[in-house]
Order: structure tokens, then C-alpha cells, then sequence
């Protein structure tokens, strides 16, 4: 195998799948590896950011941590494109609800990605980008859920710089009928659309921010968000 230079991810050339899974949490993309995937290796575990490639229904496919926020998605998908030779990311994370129609463990699709980060602005365009997922992938994924039963709301996220907004915006995407807020989707769609791959977002919800409710605990999150990684594990 060739060898491949970068200081976050410890794999060779040929290691990674072309389709990768990318839960923000490492440790669950440990739990989908040892729990979904067949003959699991761990291919990196720098910073703790754990990687595996295992097989799925016979296929290959490759679990990656992201870390939180546009930063730490931006190095690790950015790497995987173009280093690494992966042709499709599925993030598959949690998120606040913003609407009355979507509830705590409805899946959200993100469409698109709003922002209020800086990211965009390495492109130097001479307007606003809107960010948006593979249109195949979204079809496949809402097909999928649709089948099982699974309530999933297609539409656009918001992918916020913090996450404890002093100016208390939310309220103000809600109003332009946001469904969900999180951290990653917007820089994944733009390192997808700079390197021409495909690139979709898969969210549970598992608060709503604007009441302050908190539903899924910590443990649910790391282990028991089923549905948002089959959906996941069955797009391609």
C-alpha cells in the first residue's frame, strides 16, 4: 500500500473505504464498528479519533470520528476526500429541533445546511453559498426511512459556529422554518462540492433548544441511535 501523509488520520492508501460513516462521537464509531460491521480493523486511532473499515451485507465500508464543529469535520472529511480517495461521507449525528413538527428521536435530513460560520469564505466567491447534500443519497435515505416507518423530516439544518449562542438566534432560523440546528453539515457539503463527492447528512434529534428539554441522555447517544445509523449503513 502507498503511504499516506497526514497528521490526523493513521491509515494507508486502500485502508478506507470509498463510503464513509462519520459520527462526531469516536466512540460511536467504535459501537457501529463492533456492532454493525463484520471484521472491523481500526485503521487510526490518532487523538483518540477512531477509524475502522469493516464489511456490511458483504460491502466495505468505513466508520470515522469527526470531532465537533466546522474545524474539526473540515480537516477530517477534507482529508478523506482527497487523500484518501473516499467518493461519499454520511454524517450521522444528533441535533436540536427548531419546529413544532419535528420531535425529540425524529430523524432530520438536511437538504440543506444555513450557517453562521466563516467557512465559506476560503472559496473567495463573489456571493452566498448555500451548501446543499447529494440529491441521490437524500432520495435513497428518505426511501429507506419512509419503508421502516421511521418519522424523517427532509429540509434544511443549521450548522452553528457555537454552541452556547449568547445572542440567542435560534428563535430567528426557527422562524424561516429551520428544522434542526447542529455543528458539521455545512463544511462537510462544501468539502464534498470542492472536491466533486457526495456528501449527506443524517441527524437524530435529541433536544430542542428553545424550550431547553433535553430527551436523549449521553449514554442513548453514544449507543442506542438505531435508526439514523441503518438509514445510514443502507444509502449508497
Amino acid at each position: 500500500m502507498a503511504e499516506v501523509h497526514t497528521p490526523h488520520i493513521g491509515a494507508q492508501k486502500g485502508e478506507i473505504a470509498s463510503r464513509v460513516l462519520m459520527p462526531g462521537d469516536p466512540l460511536r464509531a467504535k459501537f457501529i464498528a463492533e456492532n454493525y460491521l463484520q471484521d472491523a480493523v481500526c485503521y487510526s486511532s490518532i487523538r483518540n479519533m477512531y477509524g475502522y473499515t469493516g464489511l456490511y451485507k458483504g460491502e466495505r465500508v468505513s466508520v470515522q470520528g469527526s470531532g465537533m464543529g466546522v474545524s474539526s469535520i473540515g480537516i477530517y472529511s477534507w482529508e478523506l476526500y482527497n487523500f484518501y480517495d473516499v467518493d461519499t461521507i454520511i454524517r450521522i449525528g444528533t441535533a436540536g429541533c427548531l419546529v413544532p413538527e419535528v420531535q425529540p428521536r425524529d430523524i432530520v435530513l438536511a437538504q440543506g445546511a444555513c450557517h453562521d460560520t466563516g467557512y465559506a469564505a476560503q472559496y473567495r466567491l463573489p456571493g452566498t453559498y448555500a451548501p446543499i447534500g447529494d440529491f441521490g443519497l437524500l432520495c435513497k435515505a428518505a426511501a429507506i426511512a419512509k419503508e421502516r416507518g421511521i418519522t424523517a423530516h427532509v429540509g434544511n439544518v443549521l450548522t452553528g459556529e457555537v454552541y452556547y449562542d449568547a445572542s440567542n438566534s435560534l428563535a430567528d432560523w426557527s422562524k424561516m422554518g429551520v428544522l434542526a440546528v447542529e455543528m458539521e453539515a455545512a463544511a462537510l457539503y462544501m468539502n464534498a462540492a470542492y472536491a466533486k463527492k457526495k456528501a449527506l447528512c443524517i441527524l437524530t434529534v435529541s433536544n430542542n433548544p428553545l424550550t431547553g428539554s433535553e430527551d436523549v441522555t449521553p449514554e442513548e447517544r453514544e449507543r442506542s441511535l438505531t435508526d439514523m445509523i441503518e438509514i445510514a449503513l443502507e444509502t449508497k
